[in-house]
């Protein structure tokens, strides 16, 4: 197994106020914190696809712990995998031994994370683990701890000199067991074919998540009607569709109701130059307006809207339009910054 040589003991000294020096030492850290990945993917074996199939196998939750340090990276990891289309919690290793043990059903599995492997917290869940024959997954240095040994797979990560001078803080360690976590995450993800879409119905707050909501998602059930006059409807009438719909646009529609085209604010504007009195809708309208589909993700809809320098965005399906899309809703509404 690869070790990597600490720092120079030179570093155990207090560290003067010089900037090239703690630029220096800052650049040591991160070094330690690449080569420490490096030699995680060098070392990595089949062990990471023995987890995930157990982990698929089973019916019930994937329960993350860990004490600590990796309790705190355990609870990221258990985030990433519930938002990535693994049901998976995070439960602090202590409150097992008073009471949450009961979360530990027989169909989960459980993941624990302990660069030791010799938490004396973890001692009870792995001790009951063992008992209920309920599979564990340990993320470790030391496989022939009691967690390795306690474990139906140990991703055994290498063991490397953390980036504190003094070998205490959790550092390089910490970063490890974050990476081995996102990649069995990632790669769950990726046998369970969990798409971007299932991702925005886990994840529907922030801008991300919202923009790979579909745009019928963003109508909702009952979307207002969107504006709409015939071809033959008057300039004055037109300007009153546009007034009343507060979209910006209205929908020209042709006799069997399927769309014509679009007239915007700007097509509203341009119209003034010209003698309007006498206009029609066919006359002032967009013939080829940019729509979208209402499953189409909103990240598209975004594009298209940005892309064209336009501002609003007819829904259209069956050739009908269904909606509206305004820049200031979606502005508003967290969309577009």
């Amino acid at each position: 197994m690869r070790h990597i040589a600490s720092m120079s003991d030179d570093t155990n000294t207090a560290l003067s106020a010089d900037p090239v020096a703690m630029t220096a030492r800052a650049r040591d850290v991160i070094r330690l914190n690449i080569e420490a990945l490096l030699a995680l993917e060098a070392g990595l074996d089949d062990g990471i696809a023995r987890a995930c199939e157990i982990i698929l196998s089973r019916p019930g939750y994937l329960v993350v712990t860990g004490m600590g340090k990796s309790g705190h990276i355990g609870g990221k990891i258990a985030a990433t995998l519930a938002s990535t289309g693994t049901n998976a919690f995070f439960v602090h290793p202590a409150e097992m031994s008073h009471g949450d043990l009961g979360m530990l059903r027989k169909d989960v599995t459980l993941l624990a994370s302990s660069n030791s492997g010799e938490s004396r917290e973890l001692r009870d869940p792995l001790v009951y683990c063992q008992r209920e024959g309920i599979p564990v997954i340990g993320l470790t240095q030391r496989p022939n701890s009691f967690l390795g040994r306690n474990s139906a797979v140990c991703l055994t990560m290498p063991q490397v000199a953390e980036a504190c001078p003094n070998g205490l803080a959790p550092t390089t360690s910490t970063l490890m067991t974050l990476a081995l976590g996102d990649a069995l995450a990632m790669v769950l993800m990726d046998r369970r074919g969990f798409t971007a879409e299932a991702f925005g119905l886990h994840h529907p707050g922030g801008k991300l998540g919202m923009s790979l909501q579909s745009v019928r998602d963003w109508m909702g059930d009952r979307p207002p009607a969107p504006a709409t006059v015939p071809m033959t409807a008057t300039f004055a009438e037109v300007v009153s569709a546009i007034t009343e719909g507060r979209k910006g646009a209205v929908a020209v529609l042709k006799d069997d109701g399927s769309l014509a085209g679009i007239v915007t604010d700007g097509d509203v504007r341009r119209a003034f130059s010209k003698d309007f009195a006498g206009l029609t809708a066919a006359e002032v309208m967009s013939p080829r307006p940019k729509v979208i589909g209402p499953d189409a993700r909103m990240s598209d809809a975004i594009d298209l809207m940005t892309q064209n320098k336009i501002a609003t965005l007819l829904v259209v399906e069956d050739d009908r339009p269904q909606a509206i899309v305004h820049i200031a809703e979606l502005m508003q509404a967290g969309y577009v910054s």
